[in-house]
């Protein structure tokens, strides 16, 4: 069945063959179009062979993929995006649309303002989920920059057709950075603080009595999730990012502030402080997000028996809440922009303020139980360390933090995430029941 680009003889173009790159280049094949795509000169020959008998043509380079090409994605990481730009954009085909796949717009913007010809049209887009996620049904922002409506419109189909995500509109790509930051960066130094603090004990969570059941499973496993990527995808996302300063700066604080006030036992002051911040984050919601405690114990890499658990302090959780407060960001205004990752994180936190027994118990082991002072220290360190690191653009201290935590974990991450995949489903399952039946 022909599509209208195979039926006009237009094609699309991929520059960058990662993991994303794959999976759009499949999805626009498999809605009929005819797809070219390059990733680096040393991998043309092993590409070429990998993907014989697809459909989908692996050219030798961005230039050739350039001039031939009406709809050209580039799936590079931020960090390379005005390199790779400014090396094949000034080939790229008269009246062709240039978009991105970058996680972060504003260099991605600037390197195509810099390089491309005026005779190109621009907009962006970022499908809000990793490689492993299909993309039916997920968020895909699509931003309008240098383009016409009817171009705009003839691409936006083109995705929603080939990728059947939810195509959600913003207004700039500055909305998108922010929002991002909002969603994505602080969820993700939350998570590697945890990686590494776990490291840092010598600790693997799933065989610790203190994180079993419920939403410590949700902990465990999206950790395991972040820690089997690759490390660019959240280093591009935080760094190069301006809108995510803040918050990093701010949720280190808060685990700070917090942790002070747990070794001071200042049980009165912590309390009244996290009530005031849940109330300002959750008082207004009514449907909850999460699943219930007891299903999400059916996601475990524990042999712990639940009446073996352990109360823990939540300072994760906590000081995620406290820093959504203090920075006035009301996190259910960017739903329409989240990730599976950030929906399960504001879920969990939603769900210990929510669940006022867990809640208090988690106020009393912070306060009481010195047997957890030591792991929320190393979090609490961690933290810190992940935020200078950010803040001072240590592209190679992220690295070299990242790859130690997920080689410290090793072998356990594959089936950790294999079974996030299975969670994150679980989680979209409930939430379209929930929504059908409220």
């Amino acid at each position: 069945k022909k599509t209208m680009m195979a039926e006009d003889n237009q094609c699309i173009g991929i520059i960058g063959f990662g993991d994303m790159g794959k999976l759009y280049a499949k999805k626009f094949r498999a809605a009929g179009y005819r797809v070219v795509a390059c990733d680096l000169p040393e991998k043309y020959d092993q590409l070429k062979i990998h993907m014989e008998g697809s459909g989908i043509e692996i050219l030798q380079d961005g230039f050739h993929v350039s001039r031939c090409s009406d709809f050209i994605f580039y799936s590079v990481e931020a960090e390379n995006i005005n390199k790779v730009v400014a090396r094949f954009g000034p080939a790229t085909k008269v009246g062709a649309v240039v978009a991105g796949q970058t996680s972060v717009k504003e260099p991605e913007i600037k390197a195509f303002e810099a390089h491309l010809p005026s005779d190109v049209h621009i907009m962006t887009c970022h499908s809000l989920h990793g490689p492993t996620i299909d993309t039916e049904g997920q968020a895909l922002v699509v931003v309008k920059h240098r383009i016409t409506d009817a171009k705009y419109k003839q691409v936006v189909d083109i995705l929603a057709k080939s990728l059947k995500s939810q195509i959600v509109p913003l207004a700039s790509y500055l909305e998108h950075d922010r929002i991002t930051a909002d969603t994505q960066a602080v969820t993700h130094l939350a998570f590697l603080s945890m990686g590494t603090a776990w490291k840092n004990s010598k600790i693997y969570p799933w065989k610790s009595q203190s994180y079993v059941g419920g939403i410590e499973n949700v902990k465990v496993l999206m950790n395991m999730r972040i820690f089997s990527n690759k490390w660019h995808v959240y280093a591009g996302l935080a760094i190069l990012n301006p809108s995510a300063q803040q918050q990093v700066r701010q949720y280190a604080s808060s685990v700070t502030s917090l942790f002070t006030l747990m070794i001071q036992e200042k049980h009165d002051d912590l309390s009244s402080r996290l009530v005031q911040a849940g109330e300002w984050v959750f008082g207004n919601t009514t449907s909850p997000i999460l699943l219930s405690d007891d299903l999400l114990d059916e996601f475990s890499l524990s042999q712990v028996p639940a009446a073996e658990r352990k109360p823990n302090s939540h300072l994760s959780l906590l000081a995620m809440m406290d820093s959504w407060y203090q920075l006035k960001i009301n996190p259910y205004d960017n739903l329409l922009c989240q990730t599976p990752l950030f929906r399960m994180w504001l879920g969990i936190v939603e769900y210990l303020f929510k669940n006022k027994e867990m809640f208090n118990a988690s106020v009393e082991a912070a306060i009481h139980n010195k047997s957890l002072r030591s792991d929320d220290l190393e979090f609490c360190i961690a933290a810190r360390e992940w935020a200078t690191m950010i803040n001072d653009s240590n592209f190679k201290g992220y690295r070299e933090r990242f790859e130690e935590t997920s080689a410290f974990f090793g072998p356990q991450l594959a089936e950790g995430h294999k079974m996030s995949v299975k969670m994150l489903q679980k989680l979209k399952e409930g939430i379209k029941k929930n929504t059908t039946t409220s």
